[in-house]
């Protein structure tokens, strides 16, 4: 059976393009977008209205190193992964408290993708730079500040996420184009059955943009969101779309986005039906950027079935 593609209806919600825009999520109390730009080493924010096609504006955050990802937390403020470890900030634009030292050369590696499980524990995953073995790692970051090891055999973590009621564990793979899962047990934080749960082709040699190849290659999975259906939404980077896959591994559709790199999406609005796509415009071609000017952007869209809203770190 052929996997259908939607072409839908998309918003751009930003004017400033950002290098690699990643870790969306929307705050329910305050109505506001939050991501960061990694390589611009900042934390975004803006309020939305009802009116996807109404200017947005932006409120900039800029940091000393890199955020890989960051989550709000529920004593207010947010928890912050940088390159040089985990910090908690209880004020937007404010001072940094020091949650967790990065554990590992932070010469080499940087933390990227991450978000809170449905208890309230910050997940957070590393990417090894040199990108030449798979020696990224899940770490969960524990009451007593340690980073405690989950997984392991990664190049670059990206697409961590958590089925409705938090039973499944989704994690992907960028650099080996693959989505794994495992049961979860969310009140002791335990991993098990461990499967393969998508695997795409992996990117041509001569990819290029504007070539047969680019037309045909459906990308790599990057950042990731699950529906109230348990629905898991994968960003694929350099495919130019997000894949949409049931609960049991099929892929239910091909969803077409504005830009060639969408880097995660997330759910958002009162009523958790508009789906919001980070993007990247870093290391891209004179070409592409030409032809796709909005490389960089938010972008969004309305859905039919809502979201699970975010949870919060709980400190």
């Amino acid at each position: 059976m052929t996997t259908p593609i939607i072409k839908p209806q998309w918003h751009r919600m930003t004017a400033e393009t950002d290098g690699l825009g990643e870790s969306p999520f929307w705050h329910p109390a305050e109505k506001r977008l939050y991501w960061v730009d990694i390589p611009g080493q900042r934390l975004r924010r803006m309020s939305v209205s009802a009116d996807l096609s109404a200017e947005h504006l932006v409120d900039t955050w800029l940091l000393d190193e890199e955020p890989g990802c960051f989550a709000p937390a529920v004593q207010g403020g947010w928890v912050i992964a940088l390159r040089s470890g985990v910090y908690l900030a209880p004020t937007w634009g404010g001072a940094l408290q020091l949650l967790a030292a990065a554990p590992y050369d932070t010469a080499r590696f940087r933390f990227n993708d991450g978000k809170c499980d449905p208890a309230g524990h910050f997940w957070v995953g590393s990417m090894y730079e040199p990108r030449d073995q798979a020696a990224a790692v899940l770490y969960v970051l524990q009451a007593d500040g340690q980073l405690a090891t989950k997984a392991k055999d990664a190049t670059v973590a990206n697409g961590l996420a958590w089925s409705p009621g938090g039973k499944t564990i989704y994690w992907s793979d960028t650099g080996a184009h693959c989505i794994r899962a495992w049961d979860y047990e969310p009140d002791t934080q335990a991993m098990s059955r461990e499967r393969l749960f998508a695997q795409f082709p992996l990117r041509p040699k001569d990819w290029a943009y504007g070539t047969a190849s680019a037309s045909t290659y459906l990308g790599r999975p990057d950042g990731a969101a699950v529906d109230a259906q348990g629905n898991y939404y994968s960003a694929m980077y350099e495919g130019h779309r997000l894949a949409k896959f049931a609960p049991d591994g099929r892929c239910l559709a091909w969803i077409e986005t504005p830009v060639q790199c969408p880097t995660m999406p997330c759910f958002g609005g009162a009523d958790l039906r508009t789906l919001f796509i980070t993007t990247s415009s870093h290391g891209r071609s004179a070409e592409e950027l030409q032809a796709l000017p909005s490389s960089g952007c938010v972008f969004a869209m309305r859905v039919d079935t809502p979201g699970q809203a975010v949870s919060f770190f709980k400190n």
